[in-house]
């Protein structure tokens, strides 16, 4: 680790700086440059026009904190816990990047980073901007009186509600304020620092899919009623009648606004690499967290599902200088973008991480990093994912013992569930145990059948789940019960073995 607080030289030839653009929930099939004709994303495919598109990118640890835990701190934590924040054993790359130096902008409008369970991912940025006011951010007390109000199906009384009316014009949305405050910060920023990474976490084109027109009427120009911007979070919903075949199309059609319109702010942000001859001295990575049923196999949101393509199966575009733009078929998750990061800048962390640098891939020195990885979200599925096949394993019986490990004991704000009805609290049977790599201790608490469920294990499982995604990408033909079952079952556990999940994961999903 360098001893001054000067940031270390880049080896020849490589980057000075990096530019992380996460956009929320977007979905890789729905982008031009991945073969996507739906909407439109002319900036987002101009960018792919100068990048490496990665084909076979997957999600690690869903959903929304649990997956920026992956990118900013390296490790996987679904296997461990539901959604939380820094850990005490842990630092985020930017407290490493501190002490070389490296000047760390964090822009965003995404409400989980300033909520209960998304403490301590800004505070070791040399600086940060939040634009309010997006999907359950606090932001006012009361609507202005002057607003009818948005449309609100399949929500209670939602933060946004009180935040909407006070977004005049297309510029004061909060995607587009968050996109033109990154703009800005290169143009301020550009050569006025030694070294720096820009990471701008968008929550667009995540729900509420509130657009202002021409966005709002783009896709469905012939709907007359509300529109509707809110996703139930279901599985069935045109089959059960919560969905009418017109109303399914005018929510796809209403995120397919929300795209399109977040789009045409990432270009400003392009535009602004650019101006400040950016491209040769920065790598700049588009990625997002996860991607966003809409319809597919009749499913919603993102419900108690396992994990298909359209959630799992994400976008990863790097713009890297001297790499000529094309594809990389090769495996990779989101843990290896901290990896990435980690060796550009040259440091590293104290916790025990779980990437692989992206590096040998950009550069053509290998043709893969990775023969497998894992994703889900704590408590459901556990996914094996290598080059053709998923295997999704659901618990042998009742889902238990189900525990999590955290000196945090934080879990996601649902506002409209009582911390109580979210997670329960550690009780007499909670004890100190250790995370793999590190000596402090961490409180661990194992629940065992009929004990109050954590909030993220309410779901119903359909059993586990093998696909040939090379034979069927579609996910049509489930080949649980087959000899390659027992295969891709034995190889999940060593993966578990190696990456030292917990014991209850081994009894949960049959194992031991």
């Amino acid at each position: 680790m360098p001893a001054s607080n000067k940031a270390p030289a880049p080896a020849n030839g490589a980057p000075r700086n990096v530019v992380v653009i996460l956009l929320d929930s977007l979905n890789r099939h729905m982008l031009g440059s991945y073969g996507g004709d739906e909407f439109r994303t002319p900036n987002l495919d101009r960018f792919a026009a100068r990048a490496t598109r990665f084909t076979k990118h997957y999600t690690g640890s869903l959903p929304c904190m649990p997956a920026r835990h992956d990118i900013l701190c390296g490790a996987l934590d679904f296997l461990w816990k539901p959604w939380g924040s820094v850990e005490l054993w842990e630092d985020a790359i930017t407290y490493e990047l501190r002490k070389a130096g490296v000047v760390t902008q964090l822009i965003s409008d995404h409400p989980h980073l300033f909520e209960t369970g998304g403490e301590n991912y800004h505070v070791d940025f040399t600086a940060w901007d939040y634009q309010r006011g997006h999907e359950g951010d606090p932001w006012k007390t009361r609507a202005d009186p002057s607003w009818m109000g948005a449309p609100n199906s399949f929500r209670p009384h939602m933060p946004y509600d009180n935040s909407r009316g006070y977004f005049r014009g297309e510029a004061d949305f909060p995607g587009p304020r968050t996109m033109g405050a990154a703009a800005r910060w290169l143009d301020d920023n550009a050569g006025q620092h030694d070294r720096f990474m820009l990471f701008v976490d968008e929550f667009d084109p995540h729900e509420p899919f509130d657009t202002p027109e021409p966005y709002a009427s783009m896709y469905d120009p012939d709907w007359k009623e509300p529109h509707i911007i809110w996703p139930p979070y279901m599985k069935g919903a045109l089959e059960k009648g919560v969905l009418t075949e017109a109303q399914a199309r005018q929510l796809r059609a209403s995120y397919g606004g929300k795209l399109t319109m977040i789009d045409h702010w990432f270009g400003k942000v392009i535009d602004a690499i650019e101006r400040n001859g950016l491209w040769e001295t920065t790598t700049v990575i588009l990625c997002t967290d996860h991607g966003h049923y809409l319809g597919e196999k009749d499913i919603w949101g993102k419900p108690g599902v396992p994990i298909y393509e359209t959630l799992g199966h994400i976008p990863l575009m790097i713009a890297h200088p001297g790499v000529a733009p094309g594809t990389c078929d090769a495996l990779t998750t989101s843990v290896d973008i901290f990896a990435t990061l980690a060796e550009i800048f040259g440091v590293e962390v104290r916790q025990r991480t779980h990437g692989k640098s992206l590096l040998p891939l950009l550069k053509r020195e290998t043709p893969d990093i990775r023969d497998w990885l894992l994703t889900g979200v704590w408590g459901r599925e556990v996914h094996f994912i290598d080059s053709r096949y998923k295997y999704a394993r659901g618990p042998k019986g009742a889902n238990a013992p189900l525990s999590m490990l955290s000196n945090r004991w934080s879990t996601m704000p649902t506002h409209h569930l009582t911390r109580e009805q979210e997670l329960p609290l550690p009780d007499e049977r909670a004890y100190l145990a250790r995370m793999p790599g590190s000596k402090v201790p961490v409180i661990r608490q194992d629940w065992q059948e009929g004990d109050k469920l954590p909030f993220w294990a309410f779901t119903r499982f359909t059993g586990h789940h093998v696909y040939d995604l090379e034979d069927d990408p579609g996910e049509e033909r489930n080949l649980a019960g087959t000899k390659l079952e027992t295969e891709l079952g034995d190889r999940l556990q060593a993966a578990l073995k190696e990456l030292d999940a917990p014991d209850s994961q081994f009894r949960r999903l049959g194992f031991a």
